[in-house]
This record gives structure tokens, C-alpha cells and sequence, in this order.
């Protein structure tokens, strides 16, 4: 049965889309394309390269999670730099470009000088990565083809529309797996914080200046938690995944383990739905050769 994604962003929360693809992949479905933002763009390249659920999982428990941000020093304004993140990243994907993924993929972002959203589905995966998790004024801007991009979570924070429109054929089941919890638990939403173990983030989190992004983070989360329903009911993807992530902070230290725990969870209970409406459009598609 063949599915196609659309996964969400949510900082450290983004580990529980390695649950979504284990069970997906465990119970015969095969997914076709893929589209992400942030973390879920993260997850999205790094499985369209060919790395499997089993071996996301072995990686990210042996990353250094306290390495993947410091002072942002040089360059364009951000509280935080992402040369530890980017590191890891690499590590994974290298230099690999867009054509080179084994199935279709792509990253969104946001285009701060004319406010739209970007489609990143060409040239070199990295760059699109670091301008898809770019969360405006925590991490710097990426600057590409004369564009200064950020996070595209800020617009499109679980891309359906995206991943319908590079699908190899149309009508395949949408999975949008979303990171934000329903409008009926939104009070459950966490204040973002630091990784605490490095002794930089430990004096910035003792700072105002700290305080106060962290007060803006958790007001973006609350905002994009919002757009993402409304997204979600306008896009309507076939199937909605929710992990239960909402106690984690964006730049939170994190069980790997358990949270893609959580993933498997909210992806075990979506089965039967999905089951039945894979089976559905796969008789349809039959009828519609035949006739």
C-alpha cells in the first residue's frame, strides 16, 4: 500500500516522526514521497536519502545533543548558531543534492523579503535544511538565490499541499504527522528550553535577553499550533498523526528512545483508519485502469 508524508515541525518533538516511519514501514506501507518543515524536514531528507527508521534511531541516540547549539557570533542576527546541528546533519546526508535522494523530496521555507513560502526541492539538501529549521531570531537566516529564508513552519507548518504535488502520481494517501497538539489541549504546550549541559546555554538561559525569546518561542509555538490546524482543515490530508509530544520543548534534551516511542503510539492507533482508506483508493485505482 503506498502512502506519501507530510511531516511537521517541533524542534527535539521531530524524533517522534522516526516512530511514524518505523510502524508505516513494519506494517507493508510504502511511502512514495515525502515532504517536511523544520524537524520534520529533518526527518524528511534523512529518510528520502535511504537512512532507514532503525538506523535514525541508532544515530540520533549517540549525538551529542548538548553540541547542537552555542553563540551565534558572526554573520546574520540570531541568538543561537547551528554549527553543531549542521555537523550532525551532514553527517547523514553530506553533499548530497535534491536529484540524488531515492525518492521524491521536498523542504519549505519562508521568504522574509516578500513574506511567501518556499518550496526547496533542488540542489544541494543541506542548504534547504538550514533555511527550513532557521526559527527566526533564535538561528540565523539562510541566504540562497538572493532569498533570506527562514523556518517554514512560520506558513506551512505540515506541508500536505507540498507533498501532493511532487507524488509521483496523484491520488495517493496523504499521512500529515503534526507535532502541535489539538485546539482542546493547547494549555499543555510547553515553554521551550535550553539544553542545559552546555555551560554557554546555561548562562545565556540566566540572561533577560533569554527570557525573553524564550517567551517569543513559546508564542510562536501557540501561533504556529494554530495555523496548523487551520492549514490542516483547509489542506485536509487523508490521515491525521498526532504524537503525544506536547510536554517537550522545541530545543529540549530528550529521551531519543522514548520519544519516538511516542511516535509509534500515535502512528499504531492511525492503522485501521489508514488501512481502510489505502485499500479503498487502491480499488479505485484498479476500477479506474479497468474501465
Amino acid at each position: 500500500m503506498d502512502v506519501i508524508l507530510a511531516l511537521g515541525g517541533g524542534g527535539a518533538k521531530g524524533n517522534a516522526h522516526i516512530g511514524v516511519l518505523r510502524v508505516l514501514e513494519h506494517e507493508g506501507f510504502t511511502i512514495r514521497a515525502v515532504a517536511g518543515t523544520s524537524a520534520g524536514g529533518m526527518a524528511a531528507a534523512a529518510y528520502a536519502a535511504g537512512h532507514s527508521p532503525h538506523d535514525l534511531q541508532a544515530y540520533m541516540a549517540q549525538v551529542n545533543q548538548g553540541s547542537f547549539y552555542g553563540f551565534h557570533l558572526d554573520g546574520e542576527p540570531a541568538l543561537l548558531g547551528v554549527n553543531g546541528i549542521y555537523k550532525a546533519l551532514h553527517k547523514l546526508l553530506g553533499e548530497k543534492d535534491f536529484s540524488d535522494l531515492r525518492i521524491p523530496c521536498a523542504l519549505t521555507a519562508v521568504d522574509l523579503e516578500n513574506s511567501k513560502r518556499v518550496i526547496l526541492k533542488q540542489g544541494r539538501v543541506m542548504d534547504a535544511l538550514m533555511a527550513t529549521i532557521a526559527i527566526p531570531g533564535v538561528f540565523p537566516p539562510k541566504r540562497q538565490d538572493g532569498r533570506l529564508l527562514v523556518d517554514g513552519g512560520l506558513l506551512d507548518p505540515v506541508p500536505v499541499t507540498v507533498v501532493r504535488e511532487i507524488a509521483p502520481r496523484r491520488g495517493l494517501p496523504v499521512v500529515a504527522v503534526a507535532l502541535t497538539p489539538e485546539m482542546a489541549e493547547r494549555s499543555v504546550i510547553k515553554s521551550p528550553g535550553f539544553l542545559m549541559p552546555s555551560p554557554i546555554l546555561n548562562q545565556i538561559a540566566r540572561l533577560k535577553v533569554a527570557q525573553a525569546f524564550e517567551i517569543f518561542m513559546h508564542s510562536l509555538e501557540i501561533g504556529i499550533s494554530a495555523i496548523t490546524d487551520l492549514r490542516l482543515e483547509i489542506d485536509k490530508p487523508d490521515i491525521i498523526i498526532r504524537p503525544d509530544v506536547a510536554h517537550i520543548g522545541y530545543l529540549d534534551r530528550v529521551n531519543i528512545d522514548e520519544v519516538i516511542r511516542l511516535g509509534e503510539i500515535a502512528a499504531e492507533a492511525a492503522l485501521p483508519e489508514l488501512r481502510r482508506i489505502a485499500r479503498r483508493r487502491q480499488g479505485f485505482f484498479r476500477r479506474s485502469r479497468k474501465s
